[in-house]
């Protein structure tokens, strides 16, 4: 039996919705998907679709933005106008339609297309919500010989329509507003989101000419493409690329499901091979789609099939061999495709993902057709392709039995059962403290370790000169037991730099055991040698060290100068002189030995004792130059490395070990 329950003020008149303005400004993500800056940014697209829909319709070939100081932006354009008067079929002004009425416009009657064949404004909603979420917008209009003014503020219209008669030289429509900050938490869009924005809307219209004016920066830039993707996929294949462009385009009708509607669907797709370069970027009805949807499965699925079933006529494949994937044909493909629909089903208002089936269904098949004739009479490219993509198929799969094989052996803590040979570690466990000396052979392990602080240095000793990783294919430098026991000490796993790097990448600083990581080799030519060969895997295994600060060079004397009453250490000639003139009797100078050589006290003294020692902090200021020195002293350019030592070799004479 139902209880009485007291009544708590929830009854019909609780229910409410948001009107006007309101279901915008108080809910800008619903619209914009988000209300950062992201959402903002996509109440500008959303007044540029218009123009661009104008222009793609023949209606002008120029579009004008201004990012102006204030923040506030305008978009001019040359074509016929929005229709802002008397609508005697709705009995309202269009204007109101126009911008204060979601899902109204002029694109949507019967999806005929009748004012719009292809749109990129579709939904109805763009002018509208983002008046609604300005603090202040000004419409001007040139059409059927007069000018019309609006104002808004805070999504209420102020004034009226305005309309006076006019000359002008071209219709179009010219929009100024300002995003509010009651609405979104930020307004301040950067310059690289209109530059990059209006680049892509280049490419996908071809001829139309987009104007940017930042007034920040007093700079102005404009962006054409008159062949569209084709000149796009020239420019970013920077003449590198091992086959032609290819362009196809056609057009088609059909629906999503038989009860929907018949739709028209126009594609074109053009790609080109490239060891160097990599892109996939999909657009439809001038929107970029950051995340595909359909055309991105099309792509996809054509170019596996056609490929594979090439592999396999062809006999490439080895036997027992697995099918490629998608990614070894990515690795060096550049392709863009550029579709529009006359129906278009977005996976959310801010249209960076469309999951139409049918235009799944009709790039796919267009796509295998083109591809398999593509194939048949292109004997030569095709089997540059077929080649390449076989390379980085077994790349791929090399460097993920290699990552697994780097996880094994880098994983799990150094306890008793998992040791590093031969290295000591210190007591405290706070990370804050701790450092590891990494010093050159067993000898100078064991002065190290008589002469450390016990509680917070740790050594690790490096026996002979390690791989030069700069040169080794990774499979190489993860077999070398010496590299690999310095990662495990270590602890932070390593950076990969390849096309795989999401698959390889092991890296994580916070995992890294020590605050400070001190490479200390002996101040000989073998010395020098061995720190750089530390230097350069740490460059390229673990970058993000350095650039953190993590990574010290102690610096070892050079000359142990000894009196009656008292011992100096020089680390330079300079440094050498200056001790000997202050030095008034008898004293004894001599090249400081190798550091297994000193005596514990002494490798306190100089060498780790934080009081005393002398610390170079490896920097990242340069990493250009750093690449060029590690190049010059390990890397494959040979010639430059002789023009080197013939150059400054006589610098280091007295540094040689000749017997």
């Amino acid at each position: 039996m139902a209880k009485n329950v007291k009544n708590t003020g929830y009854g019909n008149d609780s229910i409410s919705s948001l009107k006007g303005a309101d279901r915008v400004r108080l809910r800008p993500a619903v619209i914009f998907g988000s209300d950062g800056i992201e959402g903002c940014q996509h109440s500008v697209f959303e007044i540029l679709s218009n123009s661009i829909d104008e222009a793609r319709e023949g209606y002008g070939n120029v579009i004008e933005v201004v990012r102006y100081k204030d923040k506030s932006i305008s978009v001019r354009d040359e074509g016929r106008g929005i229709p802002l008067d008397f609508n005697p079929k709705e009995q309202r002004y269009n204007w109101e339609l126009v911008f204060c009425e979601l899902y109204a416009g002029g694109k949507y009657k019967n999806n005929s297309g009748e004012n719009y064949e292809f749109s990129l404004g579709l939904n109805g909603l763009g002018s509208c919500a983002t008046q609604y979420s300005s603090e202040y917008m000004d419409v001007t209009v040139y059409r059927d010989g007069y000018r019309y003014d609006l104002h808004f503020e805070k999504g209420e219209n102020i004034g009226g329509l305005k309309k006076v008669k006019c000359d002008y030289e071209t219709t179009g429509t010219f929009i100024k507003w300002r995003p509010d900050l009651e609405v979104f938490t930020d307004i301040d869009i950067p310059l690289e989101y209109f530059q990059n924005t209006l680049k892509k809307q280049a490419v996908v219209n071809a001829g139309i000419i987009f104007k940017l004016h930042d007034e920040e920066t007093g700079t102005d830039y404009e962006y054409c493409y008159q062949n569209g993707i084709v000149d796009y996929i020239k420019e970013i294949n920077q003449d590198k690329g091992f086959t032609e462009i290819q362009f196809y385009e056609s057009s088609a009708r059909g629906r999503d499901r038989e009860d929907k509607p018949e739709y028209k669907v126009k594609m074109q797709i053009a790609f080109c091979f490239n060891n160097e370069i990599n892109l996939l970027e999909y657009y439809h009805n001038s929107s970029f789609l950051e995340y595909g949807g359909a055309p991105d499965k099309a792509v996809k699925n054509a170019f596996v099939t056609e490929i594979d079933k090439c592999l396999k006529a062809r006999g490439k494949y080895n036997k027992d061999e697995a099918k490629i994937t998608f990614a070894d044909i990515q690795d060096s493909l550049i392709l863009v495709t550029n579709s529009f629909s006359t129906i278009t089903s977005y996976e959310n208002q801010t249209k960076k993902s469309i999951t139409n089936k049918f235009i799944q269904e009709a790039m796919t098949d267009f796509l295998k057709q083109q591809l398999e004739v593509y194939f048949i009479e292109n004997k030569v490219e095709s089997e540059k392709i077929l080649e390449q993509v076989l390379v980085n198929k077994r790349s791929r799969e090399t460097a993920e039995k290699t990552r697994v094989n780097i996880k094994k052996k880098l994983s799990g803590s150094l306890d008793i059962s998992n040791r590093v040979k031969k290295f000591v570690d210190c007591r405290t466990k706070d990370v804050s403290r701790r450092e590891i000396y990494i010093v050159e052979g067993d000898s100078a392990l064991g002065s190290c370790k008589l002469g450390r602080d016990a509680e917070f240095q740790a050594i690790i000793p490096v026996r002979g000169k390690i791989l030069n990783c700069l040169k080794a294919e990774y499979d190489s430098i993860f077999k070398n037991e010496i590299i690999v026991d310095l990662l495990r000490v270590l602890g932070c796993g390593v950076e990969i730099k390849t096309k795989h790097n999401k698959e390889f990448n092991t890296f994580d600083i916070n995992n890294l055991r020590w605050d400070k990581v001190i490479i200390c080799t002996d101040a000989d030519v073998d010395g020098f040698q061995i720190r750089t060969l530390i230097l350069a895997m740490l460059y390229r295994l673990v970058p993000t060290l350095i650039k953190a600060g993590k990574v010290y060079i102690a610096e070892s004397p050079l000359f142990e100068i000894t009196t009656k009453n008292k011992t100096y250490f020089a680390y330079s000639e300079k440094e050498k002189n200056q001790i000997l003139s202050k030095i008034s009797g008898k004293y004894t100078i001599q090249r400081s030995k190798g550091l297994g050589e000193n005596d514990p006290d002494m490798m306190w003294e100089t060498t780790m004792n934080p009081e005393t020692r002398r610390l170079i902090k490896v920097m990242p200021d340069d990493v250009v130059r750093t690449e060029q020195v590690f190049d010059l002293l390990l890397g494959d350019n040979l010639q430059g490395r002789k023009e080197f030592i013939e150059e400054n070799g006589y610098r280091y004479m007295d540094m040689i070990d000749v017997s």
